[in-house]
C-alpha cells in the first residue's frame, strides 16, 4: 500500500503563491520545506508558517538543487510532493528581447523545474508514490503580448507535464500543472504601481490592465491556487495525472 504523502517541497515559497501553497499544506498537516534564492524572505515566511523548513536555493544550479534537496531529506524525509513554483516573468517587445533574456527566462521557468523533478523523482519512484505539481500559468495555455519568452517557457513547462505523465503513470506518480490568471501577488501589485506612475491613472484604473483579462473580473487569490495543489496533491486525486488546470475564471 503506498504510504501517505507528508513531506512536500515548495519552491518559491517565500512569498506570493509558493506562500500561499506552503501555508495551505501546513495546515492540511503536511511537513513543508519552502526554498528560495532570498533567504532574508524565507525566515520572514517560516515565522508565519508552523512547522516549516526553509533551504537557500537556486533552481537554475542543479548541484544546489541536490543540496537542498538532500538538506530537506535529511529532516524530513523524502520528498512526497514537489511544487515547482519559483519562476519570473520580464516585459519587453519581442525583437527587444534579448538571448540573454530569452536564457535567463528557460532556466528559470523551465530548467529549474527540470532540475528539481529529477532530484527528487528516485526517491518517489522507490517509494511508489509521488505527486509533482508545476505552477505554470494561463500564459502556458493562450498569448500575451509583450512577454513571448515567457509564454513559450509556460508552454514548454506544460508540455513536460504531460510527457512526464505519460512516462511515469504506472509508477504511481502524477504530474499536473496548475495555470493561475493574473494573481495578487506583490508582483501584481508593483506593476499596478508602475502603469500607474507612468500612465497617471488612478491605481484601480491602472488595476483593469490585469482584471479585464479574468472574466470575473477580478485578480485570482494566492489561496485559491493553493487549494487546487492540495487537492492534486490527495489521494482522491489519483486518477488525475497530466491536466494543466487554469485558475483563472474562465478566461480559457
Amino acid at each position: 500500500m503506498a504510504r501517505i504523502a507528508k513531506h512536500a517541497f515548495v519552491t518559491g515559497g517565500g512569498s506570493g503563491i509558493g506562500f500561499a501553497v506552503a501555508k495551505t499544506l501546513g495546515e492540511a498537516g503536511w511537513r513543508v520545506t519552502i526554498t528560495s534564492r532570498n533567504k532574508e524572505r524565507l525566515e520572514t515566511a517560516a515565522r508565519a508558517i508552523n512547522g516549516v523548513q526553509i533551504q537557500s536555493l537556486d533552481v537554475t544550479n542543479p548541484e544546489s538543487v541536490r543540496a537542498a534537496v538532500k538538506g530537506a531529506c535529511e529532516t524530513s524525509g523524502p520528498v512526497q510532493l514537489l511544487v515547482n513554483n519559483a519562476g519570473g516573468v520580464s516585459t519587453a517587445l519581442f525583437e527587444k528581447t534579448s538571448t540573454e533574456a530569452w536564457q535567463q527566462t528557460i532556466d528559470l521557468n523551465l530548467m529549474g523545474t527540470v532540475h528539481c523533478t529529477q532530484a527528487v523523482l528516485p526517491a518517489m519512484k522507490a517509494s511508489g508514490w509521488g505527486r509533482i505539481v508545476n505552477i505554470a500559468s494561463t500564459a502556458g495555455l493562450t498569448g500575451y503580448r509583450y512577454v513571448s519568452a515567457y509564454v513559450a517557457v509556460k508552454h514548454a513547462v506544460v508540455g513536460l507535464t504531460k510527457s512526464l505523465a505519460l512516462e511515469l503513470a504506472k509508477s504511481g506518480i502524477t504530474v499536473n500543472a496548475v495555470c493561475p490568471g493574473y494573481t495578487d501577488t506583490e508582483v501584481i501589485a508593483s506593476a499596478v504601481e508602475t502603469i500607474s506612475k507612468t500612465t497617471k491613472r488612478s491605481r484601480e484604473e491602472a488595476l483593469t490592465t490585469f482584471t479585464a483579462a479574468n472574466p470575473q473580473g477580478r485578480l485570482v487569490k494566492p489561496e485559491e491556487v493553493a487549494a487546487a495543489v492540495l487537492w492534486l496533491a490527495s489521494e482522491d486525486a489519483a486518477a488525475v495525472n497530466g491536466i494543466a488546470l487554469p485558475i483563472a475564471g474562465g478566461e480559457v
